[in-house]
């Protein structure tokens, strides 16, 4: 007899409806561990089907460790933007980014082998298939982890749709404890959703995209007759524009624009005694 509890049993096992949990433990007569493979199965082979849909709705969302030190930033997609919006798919993305935060794993493939529940990660996501009806790609992630004194934090926009990740450094434990670190911290982090840097400093600037930059420059001035020394001084002035747009501690602060983000952390760092360095920081765009 299949009863009303082994139904909820299965059900909170692996998260799959209630329908779908009954069928199969009436496919299974009331074999719990064979219902669960059997979801399994009928989650990979449902998750096979779809895999050519595109999935380009979703979420970014983050997850930060207990110390403040450690924390991730997960890309999860999916078909539509109701399913994006459904707060059932939400606390699974959170689910999903908690168990990779847990872990060490360093890419997706290791990610999608932790193990979960009675199987793996990526047997996981697939079993979500059935519940949602959609095809699910786990697409991305990134983890920061701080070592010595400072926060690591992240900030979800516009509903899941842009998430940050920043990892910052002080100087000692009383000035990351403190209410102007805190608060500082957030406005870097509201900073970089809006203003969307490539880099943290001019090192991180792909050269290349450098190289091309300076190109159109140059044909830019083609036709002026000025002279090549003084033509490459134009183009590094422009270049020096390029940088304070795309270089996170060369841009100027949302809240600020006079003050550029390397002159806040000088700022802040005074007035607490201490000296404030930004890390890292990753900005997940849902798509990017």
């Amino acid at each position: 007899m299949i009863t009303a509890s082994l139904v909820k049993e299965l059900r909170e096992t692996t998260g799959v409806g209630m329908m779908e949990c009954k069928n199969a433990l009436k496919e299974t007569d009331g074999d719990i561990d064979a219902a669960i493979k059997l979801l399994r199965e009928k989650g990979q082979a449902k998750a096979e089907k779809k895999a050519s849909r595109e999935a380009k709705e979703g979420v970014i969302a983050a997850q930060i460790d207990e110390s403040g030190k450690a924390g991730i930033l997960v890309e999860m997609n999916c078909e539509t933007d109701f399913v994006a919006k459904n707060e059932n798919f939400q606390a699974f993305v959170a689910d999903v980014a908690q168990t990779i935060l847990a872990s060490d794993a360093a890419d997706l493939d290791a990610a999608l082998a932790l193990p979960k529940g009675d199987g793996n990660l990526g047997e996981f996501i697939k079993t979500k298939v059935l519940q949602m009806g959609e095809n699910l790609q786990l697409r991305r992630f990134e983890r920061l982890s701080l070592a010595g004194e400072g926060a690591v934090a992240s900030y979800i926009h516009l509903g899941g749709k842009t998430g940050v990740l920043i990892e910052v450094g002080a100087g000692n434990a009383a000035s990351a404890e403190s209410e102007a670190f805190t608060n500082l911290v957030k406005d870097l982090t509201l900073h970089i959703a809006a203003a969307a840097p490539a880099g943290l400093s001019r090192d991180d600037i792909p050269a290349e995209l450098v190289e091309s930059e300076k190109d159109i420059f140059r044909k830019q001035m083609e036709g002026q007759n000025k002279p090549a020394d003084i033509i490459e001084k134009i183009v590094d002035g422009k270049l020096g524009k390029f940088y304070s747009e795309r270089c996170f501690l060369e841009q100027g602060f949302i809240k600020d624009p006079d003050t550029t983000i390397k002159g806040l952390l000088e700022a802040q760092g005074k007035e607490l005694g201490d000296t404030i360095t930004i890390k890292k920081f990753v900005r997940f765009g849902l798509g990017d």
